[in-house]
């Protein structure tokens, strides 16, 4: 009873703002938070922030199906959304993180590890890096072979 006395009172009042503005209601802006974190996905706390000015950078990467990026570890913090495909991250101890379209993902700092594209399909990972001026986004370890 108290449910159908909210819901008809939630129309009433959605039908009250229609006809002041006599006419349909407008969309709304829609707000999701994705994420909030002070973790990378391995659960490791994130560093301290650099000090002095920021630099913020913002990449577009794009892995062919069955492509693997090599091992590389970032010196700065990382986040990021994938907008398709699936995307496996594998640190050096073997633990994996699979990232599903749509889903964001905070990278580890410091931590060795790379990315794989085990789908058949592309996959378009949009990161944000907040850096520093002359500062790596990622540093590379060609040493260590891929599987």
């Amino acid at each position: 009873m108290l449910a159908a006395i909210l819901v008809c009172g939630q129309m009433l009042c959605v039908s009250c703002k229609t006809a002041q503005t006599g006419s349909a209601a407008k969309p709304q802006v829609e707000i999701t938070e994705l994420i909030r974190t002070s973790q990378s996905w391995d659960g490791v706390e994130l560093p301290d922030y650099f000090k002095g000015r920021p630099e913020l950078v913002a990449v577009k990467y794009v892995f062919p199906a069955g492509q693997k990026l090599g091992w590389h570890h970032h010196p700065v913090m990382n986040y990021g959304i994938l907008v398709q495909g699936e995307l496996t991250i594998i640190g050096q101890n073997g633990e994996e993180k699979v990232v599903h379209e749509g889903e964001p993902v905070v990278e580890m700092v410091g931590t060795i590890h790379h990315g794989e594209n085990r789908g058949s399909k592309p996959v378009i990972l949009y990161m944000f890096y907040l850096s520093q001026k002359d500062l790596p986004l990622a540093v590379q370890h060609p040493e260590i072979p891929l599987e």
